[in-house]
């Protein structure tokens, strides 16, 4: 892993030092990290170029799948992101390094940048096509809202895209799974093995990764003096969130658990009652 002084990390007495001889204009448009109107427009550009490219992958799926519903092939194009992304943003923060919960609020790498823009695009095309076909309620859309704001930010500030990449790995780590448990609905395969084990191993990941490991990574980014309050305040809001979905999931599960314990219980009962009226009560199983 590549040592701590090649990711430009400074500390907060270093940025005083600097505040105090560069005058407050010169601050915001030449400290390191700060964009300048070039950077502005190649960022811009290569979103713009992502946000095509995940349209383009929409029309190739729709031509291909021509007999499925609008919906089926975009669930596509979110797999394909989740897929992608969660691989990127793995490789960001247990290889590439440096550690997120360490180093929470450096400087933006080129590949940080990289992985903040394909996300970023692909939340605009989502966003855009849910706004569209009208299948998503208030609270999805909500997360959306916050996610593209969210990556924003370090983008335009040019800091905290570690602890960003960081949170979209612990979000989407689940994506995958989410998308199965629709494709399974959509065969008729849900109702079985497959789907209760695509429901279990979703609850344990969104639970231990999004809620667990997301509030270890929320404690560090606030306890760290490197992230502006923006920053900070984005976490809080993206946390909280995790946490309304987790009650939702929460109660899925209770009522999931309530449904196949009637089912059981009721099989139970039926084949009490044909060994009772075979003559066989007194027999175990």
């Amino acid at each position: 892993m590549t040592s701590d002084k090649s990711y430009a990390a400074q500390t907060t007495d270093e940025y005083r030092q600097k505040a105090a001889v560069i005058p407050v204009s010169a601050w915001l448009y030449n400290v390191p990290g700060s964009m300048c109107t070039a950077d502005r427009t190649m960022l811009l550009l290569e979103v713009c170029c992502c946000l095509l490219g995940w349209i383009s992958l929409y029309l190739v799926f729709c031509y291909l799948n021509g007999q499925r519903e609008r919906e089926w092939n975009c669930r596509l194009v979110t797999l394909t992101h989740g897929l992608v992304i969660v691989l990127l943003t793995a490789y960001i923060c247990f290889i590439d390094g440096p550690w997120p919960l360490t180093h929470a609020g450096t400087e933006n790498t080129l590949l940080q940048t990289q992985a903040l823009v394909i996300c970023l695009s692909y939340f605009l095309f989502d966003f855009g096509w849910c706004l569209c076909v009208h299948t998503e309620g208030p609270v999805m859309l909500a997360h959306h809202t916050m996610s593209i704001l969210g990556i924003l930010l370090p983008l335009g500030l040019g800091v905290s895209a570690l602890e960003t990449c960081a949170v979209i790995f612990g979000s989407e780590i689940t994506n995958p799974l989410l998308q199965a448990r629709w494709f399974l609905r959509q065969i008729g395969r849900y109702h079985s093995l497959w789907g209760d084990a695509v429901d279990l191993l979703f609850i344990l990941l969104f639970a231990l990764v999004r809620v667990g490991v997301g509030g270890m990574m929320l404690y560090s980014e606030l306890t760290s003096p490197r992230p502006s309050v923006i920053i900070k305040g984005g976490g809080v809001a993206m946390y909280t969130l995790a946490w309304v979905f987790m009650v939702d999931i929460a109660r899925f599960a209770c009522r999931k658990s309530r449904t196949k314990y009637k089912r059981w219980r009721q099989r139970w009962d039926e084949r009490c009652t044909l060994r009772q009226e075979n003559g066989h009560s007194g027999k175990s199983e």
